[in-house]
């Protein structure tokens, strides 16, 4: 009999083997162990089966970053059901339209929005809505203090899903990508494996557990590796700092990076124990990587991945690190560089970034065209990035096909703030650009065209405001700038890259 490919399964033996390391440790110092970690998902678990929840069943949750919100997605992987994670920032309007397309069994909402929520919930014939919150009614810690505990982890498939991560592209509309156990460990265990992670390391957790980044990749290696976690609520640069001397690893944006290198105190001396800075999410400008560098030693490493694919690529452990790559493919996953027909493009030249592996996602959820069009016969999945392979076979990235523009590590779609712009009064048409921000990376910037020679577009504070009440933060634009015409190209097209080149140094 083959063994259980439920991720949680692995986990739970990783957890029992490194049992005498502790797997977090939080703010004022108090200690988790692995074991009693293991004791909360049981209970987890049963509160879950005693909701009605079953395989295949999907668990939506919003909540802000919390020892409970991990037990939660390990019970979920444990009971075989798929956890789909959202941003805390989301509004409810947003909300909405994920439990519509997502169909959750249960909800987990901010006890402040339960009722924002719930009649959404309801009409949708969700079970059950929960809060993660310790204090008040229907909260999960009271259903798992009443609940049976589970003992065994429901048998689950490589191929079996195991959480639901919505993406966007050009349509603007967000699209569930389907990962599988198989997924999830392949990737892990490649991780593990490359960056050398050792039982009873430290690494800084100041990542949020919404994302790719901060639950897959940093927390799934940890559970798997045995290393113990400084686990940070968000990331503050004076505490992150502060932990510095007390860590091997730290994981992070391009943003925690450069506002590290804000602080005087960052210094060779304080990173002297870590043996590991990785960043990842967005592009890594090559002055920060310099400019670490210099300050404290260390070549930060650079990785590349994708919420359907998890990681693809990463510079090496040992060997040079170069500024501005990604370096090579991880074991067992292929890259290659195509034509626009999926065709091999020879070394050096610039093409489609394409890949497979058991890292790559099952397809996209209740797409079934959409899946088929970005795959290729022969099974490699189409990215959307544009790239180059040395020689070497090292990949540098050059841009996005699809003009994502990624802010503080977070993957923002135009089309979505453009349809709302397009629908306030006196706008006619926008494009929204991503610019360099010394701290974000990049930053939103809405561009707009009056809808007649007469009409009065609204101001900057103005859209920016009423955006605010419609969308999660971090989507809003920094700037907006009213031109009389967009610029396009022959073919009628609006030229955002003539418009990025622009407004290149606007917010520098």
């Amino acid at each position: 009999m083959s063994p259980n490919a439920n991720l949680y399964a692995i986990i739970e033996r990783a957890l029992i083997e490194h049992a005498a390391v502790p797997v977090f440790e939080l703010a004022g110092g108090k200690i988790i162990s692995r074991d009693e970690l293991r004791r909360q998902t049981d209970y987890m678990a049963g509160a879950l089966i005693a909701a009605g929840v079953q395989p295949g069943d999907r668990i939506t949750v919003q909540a802000e970053k919390s020892v409970a919100l991990v037990s939660l997605y390990l019970a979920a992987l444990k009971v075989g059901a798929v956890f789909h994670p959202l941003n805390s920032a989301y509004t409810a309007a947003e909300v909405a339209y994920f439990l519509a397309d997502a169909e959750p069994a249960l909800v987990v909402a901010p006890a402040a929005r339960l009722k924002e929520i719930e009649p959404t919930a309801r009409q949708h014939d969700v079970r059950a809505v929960f809060t993660l919150e310790a204090d008040g009614s229907g909260t999960l810690a009271q259903a798992a203090a009443a609940a049976t505990p589970v003992a065994e982890a429901c048998v689950r498939d490589t191929d079996d899903l195991a959480a639901l991560l919505y993406t966007s592209g050009t349509t603007g509309r967000s699209k569930g990508a389907m990962i599988t156990h198989g997924n999830l460990s392949s990737n892990a265990a490649a991780l593990i494996e490359i960056w050398g992670l050792a039982t009873g390391e430290t690494l800084i957790h100041a990542l949020p557990i919404y994302h790719v980044h901060g639950l897959f990749v940093a927390l799934n290696t940890a559970l798997l590796g045995g290393l113990k976690m400084i686990w940070q609520q968000t990331f503050d640069a004076k505490a992150v700092l502060a932990q510095l001397p007390r860590a091997q690893i730290m994981m992070g944006v391009p943003t925690y990076y450069a506002r590290l290198l804000a602080e005087p105190g960052l210094d060779r001396e304080r990173c002297a124990d870590v043996r590991l800075f990785v960043s990842g999410s967005a592009p890594l400008l090559a002055e920060t990587h310099a400019a670490f560098r210099q300050r404290t030693g260390h070549a930060i490493l650079e990785r590349y991945g994708m919420t359907e694919t998890g990681m693809i690529a990463s510079n090496p452990l040992r060997g040079d690190r170069i500024a501005g790559t990604v370096g090579f493919a991880l074991p067992g996953v292929a890259v290659r560089i195509a034509d626009d027909q999926g065709g091999d493009l020879p070394v050096g030249e610039t093409g489609m970034v394409e890949v497979k592996g058991p890292n790559v996602f099952k397809g996209y959820w209740r797409l079934p065209e959409k899946t088929r069009d970005e795959f290729r016969a022969d099974g490699y999945f189409i990215t959307g990035d544009q790239g180059v392979l040395a020689g070497d076979g090292r990949l540098s990235l050059v841009g996005r096909a699809k003009d994502l523009i990624i802010t503080g590590g977070l993957n923002v779609y135009p089309s979505e703030i453009e349809q709302a712009l397009n629908a306030l009064p006196g706008v006619g048409e926008s494009a929204v650009i991503g610019v360099p921000h010394a701290d974000f990376g990049e930053a939103v910037v809405a561009v707009l065209v009056a809808s007649s020679a007469g009409a009065v577009v609204p101001s900057e504070a103005d859209v920016i405001a009423t955006l605010s009440q419609r969308l999660a933060k971090f989507k809003c634009p920094k700037r907006v700038v009213v031109l009389a015409e967009l610029p396009r190209n022959s073919m009628g097209k609006v030229s955002k890259a003539d418009l990025r080149a622009r407004y290149k140094t606007l917010l520098a």
